[in-house]
């Protein structure tokens, strides 16, 4: 008989226990603790009203079935399978705390269930592919990732396609794992996402997430992290790059919950063409009676042209006197001049020393990757949306095509 974890049990009478923090997601299974979309609320002020209600509006035209369709490739020795719902470990980490990710708890009937086994150290990475279909009807995932005691390894999440997705992830990292999660949001123009990441980071376990958004019409990602022993790093990155009228939102709850704790947050964005908006929230707290606590999060933005609109909001709530150290940080703003004058003054012309640092804008987050095969596909990645970026531009800053370097 499968498995019942705690969470599941209790879902539909679970809510927050962080209520006394104003930084504290509301915290519930249940669809109706949610109330739709809202502008004059916190969590959706940033939020254009009508993708996010065509993604959790009431319809009644859902398929039967999910129009996604989703592969896995994994190395040997690692264990894919499919849980019912309420088998463990499903609901072991993830409560939604959004309607979006209370109604795929609704919705969905299984869910794909990535682990690595204790002490296994992948040579490769886990690719995931959800792959949309149908931009008509809406479609729901839910995903569970775990690293077992001491293991090390890579699961890269692709979205791509046509689709009105929402999606849930639970990350598990077991004690003295290394895990990294690459989620790549890489949609059709016109798609439409919105997905909520929770992970447990253990004892002395290493997390590392890479939130990459550079497709979709509208993507809202939300990304939770708490810790389930002391001595856990956690390094959350991201990068987004946003042409005219496409909006892209990250948000992120960091709940320093455990002595000894480290996290480092760094999310890059670049904006270019009429209508281009970008929101990036960071909520970190660190809670009374831990101790040794290390936190620092920044969110970067390269505004390209006129018309766009960056919105970036660090939040810090510190409950103890007894940490190590804890700040944030935010910018906004148009190209480095000293930059431009160097490449100029080297005899490369303006343009593409426009592009030169926007490349290196992002390659600052690539490299801390480790992996030299998905830091070569975000490389690529990064170089195409460029391109199109120019292709679009009816003045382009960012000239097209690729780039070497020459020595003199």
């Amino acid at each position: 008989m499968a498995e019942t974890t705690t969470a599941v049990q209790a879902g539909l009478e679970q809510t927050s226990h962080l209520e006394g923090s104003h930084l504290a997601p509301v915290s519930s299974f249940r669809v109706e603790d949610h109330p739709l979309p809202d502008r004059h609320e916190e969590i959706w002020r940033f939020t254009p009203s009508e993708p996010i209600m065509t993604l959790v509006g009431e319809r009644s035209d859902d398929p039967a079935t999910s129009p996604m369709r989703l592969g896995v490739q994994a190395p040997d020795g690692v264990s894919v399978q499919v849980l019912n719902t309420g088998q463990a470990p499903w609901g072991a980490v993830l409560v939604p705390v959004d309607r979006p990710s209370a109604l795929v708890e609704t919705k969905v009937a299984d869910a794909l269930y990535v682990r690595i086994p204790d002490g296994a150290h992948l040579s490769e990475a886990v690719t995931v592919r959800l792959q949309g279909t149908d931009a008509a009807h809406r479609s729901y995932s839910h995903l569970v990732i775990e690293a077992g005691p001491d293991a090390q390894g890579i699961v890269v999440l692709h979205h791509e396609g046509l689709a009105q997705h929402l999606g849930n992830v639970e990350v598990l990292v077991g004690d003295r794992a290394n895990l990294t999660v690459v989620s790549l949001q890489d949609w059709d123009d016109t798609s439409l996402h919105a997905g909520l990441t929770q992970a447990s980071v253990g004892r002395d376990a290493h997390y590392r997430h890479v939130a990459v958004s550079f497709g979709g019409a509208f993507v809202r990602m939300q990304n939770d992290l708490s810790y389930a022993g002391p001595g856990g790093t956690a390094e959350l990155y991201g990068l987004y790059l946003a042409d005219a009228g496409q909006h892209l939102e990250h948000r992120l709850w960091i709940d320093q919950n455990q002595s000894h704790t480290t996290c480092r947050v760094d999310y890059r964005g670049a904006l270019q063409g009429q209508g281009a908006h970008s929101v990036w929230v960071g909520d970190v707290l660190i809670r009374r009676g831990v101790v040794g606590i290390d936190s620092y999060e920044q969110n970067r933005n390269l505004v390209l042209t006129d018309g766009c609109v960056a919105d970036s909001v660090p939040n810090l709530e510190i409950e103890t006197g007894d940490i190590i150290g804890a700040g944030h940080s935010s910018s906004t703003g148009r190209f480095d001049e000293e930059q431009l004058f160097y490449l100029k003054s080297r005899g490369i012309p303006e343009d593409l020393a426009r592009r030169l640092i926007v490349q290196g804008f992002f390659q600052d987050i690539i490299r801390r990757i480790g992996v030299p095969v998905v830091e070569a596909h975000l490389t690529s990645m990064v170089d195409a949306e460029l391109d199109a970026l120019a292709a679009s531009a009816p003045h382009p800053s960012i000239p097209s095509g690729t780039t070497q370097n020459k020595e003199n």
